[in-house]
């Protein structure tokens, strides 16, 4: 019965530490995982940053785009109005040469005419 007691108090022994060494392991383990899981919370994080940096720029760069496209806008009707004075310069510098050439004409008419006479 001695012997017996014995070799069950060795084999809880045995047991013990196997189970020390099993919640050893498992704390371990959970350290790791824990550690793993702050690693990427920061790593997220991070990200979470930069996504955040990368609505503000594009936000940034759509009310650019926008003022950009009412300023082309204002330049395009000032090109037009250009355009219409050009057109209308063109055409007055015409009429100005048509008489232009009717007068030498006429003074080529009237000059020899007064030579003459």
């Amino acid at each position: 019965l001695h012997q017996q007691a014995e070799q069950t108090c060795r084999q809880l022994v045995r047991t013990q530490e196997e189970h020390k060494c099993l919640l050893q392991a498992t704390v371990e383990q959970a350290e790791g995982l824990e550690h793993n899981l702050r690693s990427a919370e920061a790593v997220l994080a991070e990200r979470v940053a930069q996504l955040k940096d990368s609505q503000a720029q594009l936000s940034r760069n759509k009310l650019l785009i926008k003022d950009l496209h009412e300023e082309n806008k204002g330049f395009a009707m000032a090109l037009q109005v250009a355009e219409l004075k050009q057109k209308s310069t063109e055409k007055k510098n015409k009429l100005l040469e048509e008489q232009a050439s009717a007068l030498k004409q006429l003074i080529g008419k009237i000059t020899p005419a007064s030579l003459s006479g």
